[in-house]
């Protein structure tokens, strides 16, 4: 495998383990304020549509920038019935018609026309209809970034398969079915 793509592979793996982990540290803020939300509302009878808004938020944020990792343990979904049962290297095949018949186009149409919808809230300075509401820029950018981190993994994914079918990266090919 030529240096720069498996340089482009570590640096990818990382970035999403990273994100992962800001993705988990989301996870923990929205239950945080979701719980405090609660206290302050039903205790003190006082509410807050900003509050509301950050728990919606936060679990944007947790989709969008969890979801590369996902790809990247391999975690994601697929057919079982096509997938599972089968011999690595024909797993891998699955996985590199997968990703480059569907997942990299669909992701880059998404990137594409979320990319408008962000700017457009962008340029609007968009806010909530709701009284004390936030601007939406801010989530709304979430999903073309979400979009071009998936690609960009996805884009790694690929590489890994190619690498492993041609006999230059080595790659868990581990896989266990999920328990129904």
């Amino acid at each position: 495998m030529p240096p720069i793509l498996a340089h482009y592979i570590r640096v990818m793996d990382a970035l999403s383990r990273g994100l992962a982990h800001i993705a988990s540290a989301c996870v923990l803020a929205a239950c945080a304020v979701s719980a405090a939300v609660a206290l302050v509302r039903y205790g003190f009878n006082i509410g807050s549509n900003a509050w509301l808004e950050i728990q919606w938020y936060l679990f944007a944020a947790t989709v969008f920038l969890g979801a590369p990792a996902l790809v990247q343990l391999n975690e994601h979904v697929r057919v079982d019935v096509i997938y599972g049962g089968r011999q690595p290297r024909t797993r891998a095949w699955i996985d590199l018609l997968g990703f480059a018949l569907f997942y990299l186009p669909l992701c880059g149409v998404l990137l594409w026309t979320s990319a408008g919808f962000a700017y457009d809230a962008w340029a609007s300075h968009e806010m909530s209809n709701s009284a004390g509401g936030l601007v939406r820029w801010p989530v709304k950018a979430l999903i073309p970034l979400g979009f071009a981190l998936l690609l960009a993994q996805g884009l790694a994914e690929v590489f890994k398969r190619i690498g492993y079918l041609a006999g230059r990266w080595n790659m868990d090919t581990h896989y266990e079915r999920p328990l129904q």
